[in-house]
């Protein structure tokens, strides 16, 4: 069964490179998706062998992860696998991701940093974030509890289950969409845990709590 990955990367031609070589001996296929970067973040993810799509201007993560996702399925990629371009998840984390659905167990496997495998280097700041983006998916959007890391970009699909999850948000609200669109779904989903690693670097561009009202507006403002 051919594994896939997506990347959605924005000026990080600095560590992308590292990123695909990480990546691509866990999968038969990198994707990297060229948000309208303003640096050689295409150019350096492609000299690793990654197939390289560019949005000519920044459209926002989850509108890469759409095009990527798109692509992946047009390549009949068949575990298709959503990671970050920062270097934040350790790449022996695919086979957790996309095994469940080789095996036919699940449909959807969402990466989770707070199953067994304690994030490194994550600020108090950053965990009171996600606690609040936990609470806000359960009560608001309805999401199940059971969910332990609403705001994960690791996660894998099979080809049917992402032909039927048309998510549509552009930016960060498209991990709550996609989870809201999979548990209210027909679909077999689970969690498995991820490995994370912070960094000064990463941190500088992660989610802040300004993020989290900008995703309220998004979905359930504009939805």
């Amino acid at each position: 069964m051919r594994a896939i990955v997506v990347i959605p990367a924005l000026n990080e031609a600095s560590r992308i490179g590292e990123v695909v070589a990480a990546v691509r001996p866990y999968v038969e296929r990198v994707i990297v998706v060229d948000d309208g970067s303003t640096d050689d973040t295409g150019r350096v993810a492609a000299a690793e062998g990654a197939t390289v799509i560019r949005h000519a201007l920044n459209r926002g993560q989850g509108a890469a992860l759409k095009t990527g996702t798109l692509a992946a399925i047009q390549m009949d990629g068949c575990a298709i696998v959503h990671l970050d371009a920062d270097g934040q998840h350790d790449p022996s984390c695919i086979p957790a991701l996309a095994d469940p659905i080789r095996r036919g167990e699940a449909d959807v496997v969402f990466g989770s940093r707070f199953l067994g495998i304690a994030p490194r280097g994550m600020p108090a700041v950053r965990r009171a974030y996600f606690i609040a983006a936990r609470l806000f998916n359960t009560f608001l959007l309805g999401i199940p509890r059971k969910i332990t890391d609403p705001q994960s970009g690791a996660r894998a699909f099979s080809k049917a289950a992402a032909q039927a999850i048309d998510f549509r948000q552009d930016g960060a609200a498209h991990c709550s969409e996609i989870l809201r669109m999979v548990t209210r779904s027909g679909l077999r989903y689970q969690e498995v845990p991820v490995l994370v690693r912070y960094t000064k670097e990463t941190l500088q561009k992660g989610h802040r709590f300004t993020v989290a009202f900008r995703i309220l507006w998004q979905l359930i403002v504009r939805h």
